[in-house]
């Protein structure tokens, strides 16, 4: 059947093997042998440390002595996924010892590369094949059974599966580097503020002694909503309208799912009652994950959800970036937490924004701790987008050079 054929032929492919014809599709256990046979548990408190990885369902848990397997494998997670829809399956060479929650894969030598199979699997949708509630297992013998395409010839196979493998390992080299740089960051925000009780940060810039001052949030500034929208008045252009969950997604450097918006009418005539936002306030999560800061950075219209989020009116009295990372330190974030009351859905309130406390030096040394965590806050970004344009990149790929 010429359709058929067609779609088992991809879109894009290595120059020498483009007149290879049709991948093939075939069950999992024709392409791979199966090993769990070798597997063993050990429970935590009896592992001897070494330099072993130790392996469970979503990667390296430890490092022991000895080993179970020893070779190129595919770990595959048999329960306790940590994510369903992008499923833990992994690559692996040399010694290594896996407990019984991963199902251990090999290629057969002569007719697929393990490196191959690794993608492929991962390219699979797994989800579909679970059995069992909320510890989601996926059973030995149903994994074998599952249809693998892949081309007939090996050395394709083994230029794919190294391709793969090196974007894989550019991806995991730039996640580090995020990861890195994200700790940084955490680092410094705990020695560069004072703790509770302080009066001095651990960590300071050349030249500054002076003790910083303590205040509360609402004697140097006005903490307020804005008048309240209602759904009805939602529109899809005009004036950025937002939510708790937008903020959230704004802290995250994440896109929001869906943009809400009001009209610039209804924007003019609230804003007479209610102010506009300028640049250097700070809108903060008051439902949901609460005391997430918001920084106003720029003079575009916005307005947002009446109780959801306050709005600390800081009117050049702090700087905007100062304030920012302030409320990001252990000492603001605590203090939301314990005034929302523990056990119960918290929430961050007019009165208790009021309330916060916040340690402020002198103006100079507010702006260079400003300079120098925005800088951070710029390196974030850009490894972030370097990840996602890594991850787009793989996506692309494997559309194309897959089946």
């Amino acid at each position: 059947n010429m359709k058929e054929t067609q779609k088992l032929i991809p879109k894009r492919r290595f120059r020498e093997f483009m007149d290879d014809g049709a991948w093939e599709q075939r069950k999992l256990g024709t392409w791979a042998d199966r090993y769990d046979n070798l597997r063993v548990p050990i429970t935590a408190s009896v592992r001897v440390s070494g330099s072993t990885p130790y392996y469970g369902a979503n990667g390296i848990l430890d490092y022991v002595e000895g080993h179970t397997h020893d070779g190129e494998f595919i770990l595959v997670a048999e329960d306790g996924a940590n994510d369903l829809r992008n499923y833990p399956v992994q690559y692996v060479n040399g010694k290594i010892w896996v407990n019984n929650h991963a199902h251990v894969l090999q290629a057969k030598k002569e007719i697929a590369d393990n490196k191959f199979l690794k993608s492929a699997i991962s390219q699979t949708d797994i989800e579909p094949y679970l059995v069992g509630g909320g510890r989601a297992k996926l059973n030995a013998d149903i994994m074998m059974r599952i249809y693998i395409m892949a081309p007939g010839n090996l050395e394709e196979q083994e230029q794919l599966g190294t391709l793969f493998q090196r974007l894989d390992n550019l991806i995991t080299l730039q996640q580090r580097k995020l990861e890195k740089i994200k700790n940084l960051k955490s680092a410094y925000l705990s020695k560069m503020f004072p703790k509770e009780g302080e009066k001095y940060p651990e960590l300071r810039f050349a030249g500054f002694t002076d003790a910083w001052e303590q205040r509360e949030l609402g004697e140097i500034m006005n903490v307020t909503s804005v008048k309240r929208i209602h759904q009805s008045d939602w529109t899809e252009k005009g004036v950025r309208f937002l939510r708790a969950r937008d903020i959230v997604s704004a802290a995250k450097n994440e896109k929001p799912n869906e943009q809400l918006y009001i009209s610039k009418e209804k924007y003019d005539e609230y804003s007479v009652l209610s102010g506009k936002v300028s640049i250097g306030d700070l809108l903060v999560t008051g439902v949901g994950t609460i005391g997430i800061p918001l920084l106003i950075r720029n003079s575009e219209p916005v307005y947002f959800k009446d109780g959801n989020i306050l709005w600390f009116q800081n009117d050049g009295k702090i700087d905007g970036e100062f304030f920012f990372h302030s409320f990001r330190t252990r000492r603001i974030q605590d203090f939301i937490n314990e005034s929302a009351g523990i056990g119960t859905v918290g929430t961050y309130t007019i009165e208790t924004g009021k309330k916060t406390p916040i340690s402020i030096p002198k103006t100079a040394e507010q702006t260079q701790i400003a300079g120098f965590f925005k800088y951070l806050g710029n390196l974030i970004t850009l490894h972030q987008r370097k990840l996602e344009k890594l991850n787009g990149i793989k996506q692309a790929y494997l559309n194309e050079m897959f089946v």
